[in-house]
Formats: C-alpha cells, structure tokens, sequence
C-alpha cells in the first residue's frame, strides 16, 4: 500500500477482484466485521477479515511502487513495462 496503516507492506495476493479493480492480499487492510448470531452460525462474534484495495505493482530494480505501460518487447509481443526504468515486468 501506498498509504494508510499499511504503509510499505507487501503480501501475497489472495484474490483479484475484476470488477471492482481490487486485490485482496494476505495481512493487508485488515477490518473489524461484526456478525449477528445466525441460525447458520450461532456464535456469531467480531472478525478480522482482509478487505479489498488497490494495488501498484514494483519496479524490478528498485522495488519502488511504479506505473506501468504496455510496449512491444524482442518477440514482437506486448508486455508491461515499469515507467520509472524502463524495464520489463514479467
């Protein structure tokens, strides 16, 4: 994360949330969710559960958060690449 509680951590990335353009990662942006006692789940009680946040992915060689951008790589493919270097992104 850029900002917040969770200020330069990084994690695992547990799920990718499409159409939301969110990412649920493993330790990160952590919630308080309070649940009723239910007939499915009598016990009800406080959890803590990873909410979803936007993501900005790291510059190989610096490990700084960077933009990235699409260009063409040796193959002829398209493949991001980090703003700050130049570098691809594999």
């Amino acid at each position: 994360m850029l900002s917040g509680d969770d200020k330069n951590k990084t994690g695992k990335v547990l799920e990718i949330l499409t159409e939301k353009n969110r990412a649920i990662v493993e330790g990160i942006n952590i919630i308080t969710k309070h649940q009723k006692p239910s007939a499915g789940k009598p016990e009800g009680g406080i959890k803590k559960v990873e909410a979803g946040l936007q993501l900005m992915l790291v510059d190989p060689s610096s490990g700084e958060p960077t933009r990235t951008g699409r260009k063409l790589n040796a193959k002829g493919k398209l493949q991001r690449y980090s703003k700050k270097s130049g570098e691809f992104i594999k």
